[in-house]
């Protein structure tokens, strides 16, 4: 699983096809490492995804929604004024290494004709985007700024002169004609292993796996030179695939490589790339950009479990209040056989066949106060059931509440992590930073829910936090409507916007509660469903808590590849 030199060999052939003489007609920065350049290109806009992000960065064309940034940055703005209108006339490749460049034909502030590279370098955490001027081979700007304090050897910076990654001295699989070097390691290395290490010290561009699959193929025969043409001519008629290969990870590949099983194929090498990255990528932005959120729910979670503890113990303590009781009671009775100064006495337990009770007495109290101790120990302990009853109720609830918000960052997208703040905030778990005081005081606008269509053409929509369930289900909604969620799990609301859905629709719209809900991993999960009407908000309660009755259970198990078909 790798973006290697091979696989952008791959992708520049199919970004110079779907891409070159195309015309930019936005840019647009969703994301710090992250830039899109919608092009468009034999009548279609296509949106190409340059990352540079240290774990997901790649070079393609993506069909995913981005959410834009209220206010663009420098970086953005720079690319605009020099890019904006340009025509790209090239997509090239330094030898077999990671790096693309995109020569664009674009207009200065004059009006005069230039040529500018926008390079990509994928190079895990020194990842890079970079405008250079041709003419001068001056950096007009990069994404990363890298100066003499981080690289010697080169600087990433506005005004620098671009220098090009150092070169690696290893061989261009593509332009080999002398095979001599290569049969050599065949003959000192005849374990598959040992040799694909060896074939990525001597050739360029080889990850762990093609550089197994290539020493696989090498193997099958005495034909060598034959084998390794058409192993890297593969590269040049992909069969963009999903491979299962140990322990049951999946594998991105330029086509399917030796020992991989449950192949699925895709017509680009970039709708491969949006099926493993996408999930993938938005997690990750999740987890960074909802980290103060993703901390504080952990904080309130920790918090509430700790005091649950804390009363139960409690809870338990007034089970023996009867004990305090009887020894009070039993103390009044025999007050004429107790002497002041005494720390204890055994006495008569008439409560049980007259069997002796040893009590213990404070020899600073008489007799009388010794009784009354022992019944005021029991009447607290007897008004703390119904506190601490209710305590552990409350309690149990915040547990259940933030548990839900976890799931609910776990399922989210970046622009859902907008309403849980707020949430957050209104709910003064969060402390709101906001200055603008005009701005506090504005109602927050809470975000669509999840649109999905049916296979009979129903529209459901997805609540995706506790504020949009809330919305979508006490205002959005019609009450002749059906409603779903997850029974007794935490997850979302579902709307089927029909009054009378179908059984196909009804198990469509049961998978979808299922799959965004905190039993997304599970099988046969219970979805209850109920007219709209049935819905019921108790007064005081936090958002999303609904109260409903007259439901019926489907059974289901969730299926991602169904939520993406859905997806409108």
């Amino acid at each position: 699983m790798s973006f290697d030199g091979s696989f952008t060999h791959s992708m520049k052939n199919e970004l110079t096809d779907l891409l070159q003489t195309g015309r930019i007609s936005k840019i647009n920065q969703p994301y710090p490492n992250e830039l899109i350049l919608t092009i468009r290109a034999h009548g279609k806009n296509r949106q190409l995804l340059l990352s540079a992000n240290p774990t997901y960065a790649r070079v393609q064309i993506t069909k995913v929604p981005y959410v834009n940034p209220n206010v663009p940055t420098n970086f953005t703005m720079i690319m605009r004024k020099h890019l904006s209108g340009g025509i790209l006339s090239d997509v090239s490749q330094q030898e077999n290494d990671r790096v693309l460049t995109f020569t664009f034909t674009a207009r200065n502030e004059l009006g005069d004709q230039t040529k500018l590279d926008l390079i990509v370098e994928i190079m895990a955490r020194h990842s890079n985007i970079i405008l250079v001027d041709q003419a001068t081979g001056k950096i007009i700007d990069a994404i990363k700024h890298v100066g003499s304090d981080v690289n010697r050897y080169r600087l990433l910076l506005p005004g620098a002169t671009y220098i090009k990654p150092p070169k690696q001295d290893l061989e261009n699989p593509f332009k080999i004609t002398d095979f001599s070097n290569i049969k050599q390691l065949i003959k000192d290395f005849p374990n598959v292993d040992m040799l694909a290490d060896n074939l990525r010290k001597s050739i360029q561009g080889l990850g762990n796996d093609t550089s197994l699959a290539l020493a696989t193929n090498l193997h099958k025969d005495e034909n060598v030179e034959t084998n390794f043409k058409n192993f890297f001519q593969r590269f040049d008629v992909p069969e963009p695939t999903f491979s299962h290969v140990a322990g049951n990870k999946i594998n991105f590949t330029a086509f399917p490589y030796p020992g991989t099983t449950k192949n699925k194929t895709f017509s680009t090498l970039s709708e491969l790339l949006d099926g493993f990255y996408a999930s993938k990528a938005q997690r990750d932005r999740v987890r960074e950009q909802g980290a103060v959120l993703i901390q504080v729910v952990k904080k309130q979670l920790k918090k509430n479990r700790n005091k649950l503890k804390k009363l139960q113990r409690d809870m338990k303590e007034t089970e023996n209040a009867d004990d305090y009781r009887v020894k009070g009671e039993i103390l009044t009775t025999y007050l004429n056989k107790v002497q002041r100064g005494m720390t204890s006495i055994e006495l008569p337990n008439y409560y049980d066949e007259d069997k002796l009770i040893n009590i213990q007495l404070s020899n600073q109290q008489s007799p009388s106060q010794n009784a009354q101790r022992y019944f005021k120990k029991y009447q607290k302990l007897k008004n703390a059931v119904k506190y601490v009853g209710e305590q552990i109720k409350l309690t149990e609830q915040e547990i259940e509440y933030f548990e839900n918000i976890q799931s609910q960052i776990e399922l989210a997208d970046p622009q859902d992590l907008v309403d849980i703040r707020y949430e957050l905030e209104q709910g003064h778990y969060l402390r709101d930073h906001e200055q603008n005081k005009k701005k506090k005081n504005k109602r927050q606008k809470i975000n669509k829910p999840e649109q999905f269509v049916s296979s009979d053409g129903t529209e459901i929509l997805v609540g995706k936090n506790n504020l949009q369930n809330e919305k979508l289900t006490m205002h959005t909604a019609d009450k002749r409507e059906t409603w779903l969620h997850t029974k007794n799990i935490p997850g979302s609301h579902v709307i089927i916007r029909s009054f009378d859905p179908s059984e196909e629709t009804l198990a469509e719209a049961a998978n979808l509660a299922a799959y965004y809900s905190k039993a997304q991993e599970s099988s046969k999960v219970q979805v209850d469903y109920t007219k709209v009407k049935n819905i019921r908000k108790p007064n005081g309660t936090k958002p999303g808590y609904v109260i409903y009755d007259n439901q019926t259970t489907l059974f289901v198990t969730p299926d991602e590849d169904l939520v993406d078909k859905m997806k409108k």
